[in-house]
């Protein structure tokens, strides 16, 4: 897949990839990724922002990331859909996960903490370019998010996949990725 290609091609190509995956290839890559993270210069950091994986979707399995930030003694945020925006949650010992309507695992409730706040985010997606630009579920949760951040707050997809070479339809709003990790590289982008 390269040259331009068009949002709404990426994530059907992208989903239905990320579908035909076995379980041991997930399991595998996920875990290829996680090793990756290691090698990014982003550990002297204190707060992170960390999706939970939606198993319908075969995203990436996260909790391996948020094992290694557990271990580390990072404060990990979780989001929580609220209507049309995300919350963001403190991980604690006590927060209660639960699936929603849309299948994604997130916090019941907790503590709320202001986007300005987090250093890194981890940020879902299903394609992404040579140059930053990402695709993702198409209802604009994290662009909202994003532009609520700090300008320096380090922004992190993971993908199983390489990147294209353009997408097509990105609009200005849009905010670049600083680095993508699969399982084979980090690619920084700034």
């Amino acid at each position: 897949m390269n040259s331009e290609v068009l949002k709404s091609k990426l994530r059907s190509v992208f989903l239905r990839k990320r579908l035909e995956l076995s379980e041991e290839k997930h399991e595998k890559l996920s875990f290829d990724i996680a090793n990756q993270c290691l090698k990014l210069p982003i550990w002297d950091f204190e707060y992170f922002h960390l999706f939970l994986s939606i198993k319908s979707k075969a995203e990436i399995d996260t909790s391996l990331i948020l094992t290694m930030l557990q271990g580390r003694d990072k404060q990990v945020i979780i989001p929580k859909v609220n209507r049309n925006n995300l919350e963001h949650i403190l991980l604690t010992d006590s927060t209660k996960i639960k699936v929603n309507s849309w299948g994604i695992p997130e916090p019941d409730k907790g503590i709320l903490i202001d986007p300005r706040d987090l250093d890194v985010i981890f940020i879902p997606l299903l394609g992404y370019d040579k140059t930053g630009n990402r695709v993702g579920y198409g209802k604009g949760f994290y662009d909202n998010f994003l532009v609520k951040c700090k300008p320096e707050v380090v922004k992190i997809g993971l993908s199983f996949f390489k990147p294209v070479d353009k997408i097509s339809g990105v609009h200005t709003n849009d905010i670049p990725l600083d680095f993508c990790v699969n399982p084979k590289e980090i690619i920084n982008f700034s």
